[in-house]
């Protein structure tokens, strides 16, 4: 069976590289590129529908498609846990339905997470700097964001990290209690680290993205597992079955 995907965004550098995968599989087809100025009703009739736009815009692309009883695949960063759990309501009465969102289809990015989540309870101070290229329009990333809410919830036993001078705005944005720091600038493509510090040491558990195609693999499977994923879906984690973060204190 050949799924047909809409993708809106389809312009942009991610819209490219999927644009190309899509046309390059057996499996999947593009049913429409959409692009900034292009009307929302030229994903109708597809089986999946891929956002690849920017947080402003991403929440209406989403509610477009479940109108039209299309599942999606968000790879657009934004989700912060309020907006999700406004989407999981929504989505008690679509059973039918899913949209999996993705804030990174890295492997290594994904795995470097989760490497995070397993430090998380054994260290009483992290903090996050992530650094994108000059023409990302949103800071913290989707996926500073989810690392520290993960990170939250494996520390939900051994409390907050300690982040002293939070008032102070240098100290950058809090999310679960983790200070997230974000460069935007030329030379750049993407990368995080997390840093844990403890008596007399310091851990820090580094990802950096040198090509698009690093996306690849992980945006062929979200495409490929969305059209049958119920309800919502978060983090390219579930689609892999790696484990979710624990509690330890």
């Amino acid at each position: 069976m050949v799924t047909s995907v809409a993708i809106v965004g389809a312009n942009g550098r991610m819209g490219q590289l999927a644009t190309r995968l899509i046309e390059s599989s057996d499996d999947l087809r593009v049913h429409a590129g959409l692009g900034s100025s292009d009307p929302i009703e030229r994903i109708e009739g597809a089986d999946l529908v891929l956002d690849l736009t920017v947080p402003a815009v991403s929440p209406e692309i989403v509610g477009a498609a479940l109108d039209r009883g299309i599942p999606v695949l968000v790879g657009t960063s934004g989700w912060t846990s309020d907006r999700i759990a406004t989407l999981a309501r929504r989505m008690k009465e679509l059973p039918e339905l899913g949209v999996t969102i993705v804030p990174n289809f890295s492997l290594g990015s994904v795995l470097a997470t989760l490497a995070a989540t397993m430090l998380a309870p054994y260290f009483t101070s992290i903090e996050i700097i992530e650094a994108h290229h000059e023409g990302k329009v949103d800071s913290p990333s989707g996926t500073a964001i989810r690392t520290a809410e993960l990170i939250g919830a494996a520390r939900a036993d051994a409390g907050p990290v300690d982040a002293p001078h939070v008032d102070q705005r240098a100290r950058g944005q809090q999310v679960a209690s983790v200070p997230i720091h974000s460069l935007r600038m030329n030379g750049l493509l993407a990368q995080q680290d997390v840093i844990f510090g403890g008596v007399g040491e310091t851990v820090r558990v580094s990802h950096e993205t040198f090509s698009d195609e690093s996306y690849a693999a992980g945006l062929l499977l979200g495409l490929r597992a969305a059209p049958n994923a119920r309800g919502v879906v978060v983090g390219l984690d579930k689609l892999l079955g790696l484990p979710a973060p624990s509690n330890q204190g």
